[in-house]
């Protein structure tokens, strides 16, 4: 995340450099106009303090553990270019008009600033909850996609073609059940994660039983997947 943040900074540093270079490159006085004079060096201040503020924002909308919550970051990224971008003009104008009063400019900058903040803050908030809803379903989904995981390494492992079939039609089960999981499956989850160690024994071992707890297996996640569409 850093690249990017540093691909902003990059951006950042340009239009900082811009709006000061346009400050200070064009002429100090027009007419009876002098640029220079009333409130102009405390405008002039505010509006870079709202700048190196921007900066700030921008920093927290790139800040990001993993790819997935840099995805959900876009929005507050844009937000952040968005404000940059009317800081800019914002400031430039400030500095360019005649008689326009430079505290005026910066009170503007501020402004955006402002809104640029409390549009990051609750968009950083509206991912917090698509991140932690995300979270919760990975949870939810753990069990029958660590136990379809299993069941295909069980069939990988076996070697004869009976074996191979039985651990097939038990993989098939599981791979198409329903994967979201609750405290209300909870004991039928654990009675699935048991017959699925007891078949998985029976057929490594091929102890004669494997066929028998097979059918319960099947009878088991039949059942669960029923109670989840009650829940539903």
């Amino acid at each position: 995340m850093n690249k990017k943040f540093n691909s902003y900074l990059i951006i950042w540093a340009i239009f900082f450099a811009l709006f000061n270079a346009v400050t200070f490159i064009t002429p100090n006085t027009l007419e009876d106009y002098n640029k220079f004079g009333g409130a102009f060096w405390v405008g002039f201040v505010f509006i870079n303090l709202a700048f190196i503020g921007q900066l700030a924002v921008a920093f927290f909308a790139f800040k990001a553990k993993n790819l997935e919550r840099f995805f959900l970051n876009i929005s507050l990224i844009r937000i952040s270019y968005s404000g940059l971008i009317a800081m800019l003009i914002v400031g430039v104008a400030a500095m360019l008009i005649p008689n326009l009063p430079p505290w005026l400019g910066a009170l503007l900058c501020l402004i955006v600033l402002a809104f640029t903040a409390v549009a990051v803050v609750k968009a950083g908030t509206a991912a917090d909850i698509v991140e932690e809803v995300g979270q919760k379903v990975k949870e939810q989904t753990f069990f029958i996609k660590s136990l379809t995981v299993d069941a295909q390494t069980l069939v990988n492992s076996v070697k004869t073609p009976q074996s191979k079939a039985l651990a097939q039609k038990i993989y098939e089960a599981i791979r198409y059940s329903d994967p979201m999981s609750s405290d209300a499956l909870s004991a039928d989850d654990g009675k699935i994660a048991l017959a699925f160690e007891n078949f998985s024994k029976a057929l490594k071992d091929d102890s004669g039983e494997s066929q028998e707890l097979s059918e319960e297996l099947l009878v088991l996640i039949k059942a669960r997947n029923e109670k989840c569409k009650l829940l539903k």
